[in-house]
C-alpha cells in the first residue's frame, strides 16, 4: 500500500474540493509556505458542480464586478481567454458569453471548464479516480477505481469536500440529514416535524445536441429505456401533468406554466445553453444541458433511477414531445458525446443539490437570510466572524417528502466562520455545501460561488491553524485571532463583506 504524507488532505476534487486546493497551492506561492497537500477525486476530472456535474455556473447579478474571491474571478477570466485565444468566437458577445443561456453571464462548455481549473493546479497533487475507503483519525484510505490499488493518506487536517459528506459520515462527525422540525430552527417555511429523509432532488444531467439535419425520414429511435412507459405516465400529486412534458409549476408562485423546448419567450433550450454556432465556430451543433424539472428525481436517492430519469426524458423529447412548430418529436436532439467527457453524453457523476450537514458551532438559519425577516434592507444582516459572501434566492426544488418547490426572497449573505466549525472536537472539516445550514438555506448558499467559497475559507482556515498551532475553535473564540485570519483571507483575496454599495434583495 502507498503512503502520502500531508499536512491537509481534501477528500473530493469538486468545485468546493478544487477551490481548496487552488487556494493552498496560492498559500504556497504567495508565501514561500511549504504547506503538503494532497486531493482525491473519485472522477476523471476536477470541478464538480462546474464540469463533472454538468451544471452551468449558477451567479448573482454583481458577479462581474464583486462578490466572489480573487482565485474565483480568475477562474472566469481564463476561460474568457481560453475561447478568446483557441475558438473562433463571432463577436465580443460570444467572447462573454460563449454558450449563449441565460442561466449565467458565462456559460461554456463543460470540458474546457474542466481544462482551465487543471491549468490554474499544475501544481496540485491530485489522485483522480480514486475512492474514499477508509478513516482512522490521522489516516484515510482510497482505492484507485482502474486497478484497485490502495493509498493511505496521513494528514493533520481533512477537508470534507465529496458530494455526499461521505467522510464526515465514515468519521463519525455530527451531521443534520433532511428538513429539521420548525422546532429546532424557528424557521417559518420549515417542516412542523424532522423529516431526515425529505431530500431536495438529484439530477443526473445530460448535454443535448440539436442538428436540424437529424430531421429526416430515415431517422429512427433506438429502444426506448427499461421503465420509459414508468416515467412517460409518472404525475406527481403537486404538479399539472405528466413529469415529462412542458407544463410544470413556476418556482416561485407555483402556478402551472408551459415551458416549451422552442418558442418565442423563455424556452428550456435556450436556458441552459452552452454552445452555440452562431458565437463560436468550432462548435458543430448547439448544446444545452438537460437539467430542468423533467429530470428532477424526486421519487429516489437512487443515482441509477435518476440516469434513467434522464434517458426517458430524451427519448420522449426525441419521439413524442409536442412540437413548437407542430407535430410530435423532436429527431434534431440527440444526446452529445464528449461535452462532458464521456461517450454517451451524460455526466458522469449526478448534481446532489443537498448532503448532509455538519452540527457546527453557528448554523445560518432562513431569519439569517430571507428578504421577508428583514424588512427594508439591502443586504443581509452582518454575520459573525465573515469568512466569505454569496447570493442567491432560497431554492429548493422538489423533495423525496412530496414538497413542491420552496422559492423565496434572500438577500446578499456573507458565510460566518462558525458555519465551517464542527460542533464536536475532529480534525475533519466541511469544504463545500456540507457546511451549517438548515434544509431552508441550503438552498442559496449550495451554488457555485458559494460553494467555492467555502472551499478556499475552509483551506485557508486549515492553514492558519497548522501554522499557529491552534484549533479553529480558538480562532472563533479570540476576536484579535480572528482578525489575523481575516488579514489572511483578504491577502488571499477573498471578499468577506459587500461594498458599501446600493445592493436588492434577490
Amino acid at each position: 500500500m502507498n503512503l502520502i504524507e500531508a499536512d491537509i488532505c481534501i477528500v473530493g476534487g469538486g468545485t468546493g474540493g478544487w477551490a481548496a486546493a487552488l487556494a493552498l497551492a496560492d498559500l504556497n506561492r504567495r508565501t514561500g509556505s511549504n504547506l503538503r497537500f494532497v486531493v482525491t477525486e473519485p472522477t476523471d476530472w476536477v470541478g464538480g458542480q462546474l464540469t463533472a456535474q454538468g451544471v452551468p455556473s449558477d451567479e448573482h447579478p454583481w458577479i462581474e464586478e464583486f462578490g466572489c474571491t480573487r482565485i474565483y474571478r480568475e477562474f472566469r477570466n481564463r476561460v474568457r481567454e481560453f475561447y478568446r485565444e483557441k475558438r473562433s468566437l463571432t463577436s465580443p458577445a460570444a467572447e462573454f458569453n460563449p454558450g449563449g443561456g441565460w442561466v449565467s453571464n458565462l456559460c461554456v462548455l463543460p470540458w474546457i471548464a474542466e481544462r482551465v481549473l487543471r491549468e490554474m493546479g499544475t501544481d496540485v497533487p491530485v489522485l483522480l479516480q480514486h475512492d474514499l475507503v477508509a478513516y482512522d483519525g490521522d489516516e484515510v484510505v482510497v482505492r484507485n477505481s482502474q486497478d484497485g490499488s490502495e493509498t493511505t493518506i496521513r494528514a493533520k487536517w481533512f477537508l470534507d469536500a465529496t458530494e455526499d459528506s461521505g467522510l464526515l459520515t465514515m468519521a463519525g462527525v455530527p451531521t443534520v440529514t433532511g428538513a429539521e422540525g420548525r422546532g429546532e430552527t424557528g424557521e417559518p417555511h420549515a417542516q412542523l416535524d424532522p423529516q431526515p429523509e425529505n431530500v431536495q432532488a438529484m439530477t443526473w444531467v445530460a448535454a443535448l445536441g440539436w442538428d436540424p439535419a437529424r430531421r429526416d425520414e430515415n431517422w429512427r429511435p433506438g429502444p426506448p429505456p427499461v421503465r420509459y412507459d414508468f416515467w412517460r405516465s409518472f404525475r406527481p400529486d403537486f404538479w399539472p401533468g405528466n413529469l415529462l412534458g412542458f407544463m410544470d409549476v413556476h418556482p416561485i408562485t407555483l402556478q402551472p406554466r408551459h415551458l416549451p423546448l422552442w418558442g418565442e419567450g423563455v424556452n428550456l433550450f435556450t436556458y441552459r445553453q452552452i454552445a452555440d454556432p452562431a458565437r463560436d465556430q468550432d462548435s458543430e451543433f448547439a448544446v444545452t444541458i438537460a437539467n430542468w424539472p423533467m429530470n428532477d428525481s424526486f421519487v429516489t436517492t437512487n443515482p441509477s433511477a435518476a440516469r434513467e430519469l434522464t434517458a426517458s426524458l430524451v427519448y420522449w423529447l426525441q419521439t413524442e414531445a409536442p412540437r413548437h412548430d407542430g407535430g410530435a418529436g423532436y429527431p434534431e436532439i440527440f444526446l452529445a458525446p464528449d461535452v462532458l467527457g464521456t461517450a454517451d453524453g451524460f455526466a458522469k457523476v449526478p448534481y446532489i443539490r443537498e448532503c448532509p450537514r455538519i452540527r457546527a458551532r453557528v448554523t445560518v438559519t432562513e431569519m439569517m437570510v430571507s428578504a421577508e425577516a428583514n424588512p427594508g434592507c439591502d443586504r443581509a444582516p452582518a454575520m459573525p466572524m465573515s469568512v466569505g459572501v454569496g447570493a442567491y434566492r432560497i431554492d429548493l426544488h422538489p423533495t423525496l417528502g412530496g414538497d413542491n418547490y420552496l422559492d423565496i426572497s434572500s438577500l446578499p449573505f456573507q458565510i460566518p466562520l462558525g458555519s465551517l466549525v464542527p460542533a464536536s472536537n475532529t480534525n475533519v472539516f466541511p469544504a463545500a455545501k456540507n457546511i451549517g445550514t438548515t434544509h431552508i438555506t441550503n438552498g442559496c448558499y449550495r451554488l457555485h460561488p458559494v460553494e467555492w467559497n467555502i472551499g478556499e475559507a475552509a483551506a485557508r482556515l486549515a492553514a492558519f491553524c497548522l501554522a499557529a498551532e491552534i484549533t479553529a475553535d480558538q480562532v472563533l473564540e479570540s476576536d484579535s485571532t480572528y482578525r489575523a485570519f481575516l488579514a489572511q483571507l483578504h491577502d488571499g483575496g477573498v471578499e468577506t463583506e459587500w461594498p458599501p454599495v446600493p445592493l436588492r434583495a434577490l
